[in-house]
């Protein structure tokens, strides 16, 4: 998984293919901990898709961007666009349906 900054957000968005899910997070943050190793899995197990990170901490201007209001926060993006946006705790088998959906 790769964690995106301000600078490297939109090129990053941009040039990945397939699909992309940006997991808005902290580190202070026991459900964004939770979350973690799903994700973790799902990025190593399903094929065309990537996950991202941003520490909303550490990038404000991104969290308000895209109106972050409660975290975790999952933005999907198809082609660079933003095609999807669930907030909270989800377990694997629910993000692995969004996914199938969104592919």
């Amino acid at each position: 998984m790769r964690e995106l900054t301000n600078k490297t957000f939109d090129a990053t968005i941009r040039e990945t293919e397939g699909l992309v899910l940006v997991d808005f997070w902290a580190s202070w943050c026991g459900p964004c901990r939770m979350i973690a190793p799903v994700l973790e899995e799902l990025d190593q197990e399903v094929e065309g898709f990537s996950v991202c990170k941003v520490n909303v901490d550490e990038n404000p201007e991104l969290a308000d961007r895209f109106q972050i209001e409660a975290i975790p926060t999952l933005l999907f993006f198809k082609n660079g666009e933003l095609v999807k946006k669930k907030m909270g705790l989800y377990p694997k088998d629910a993000l692995q349906l969004i996914i199938k959906e969104l592919q």
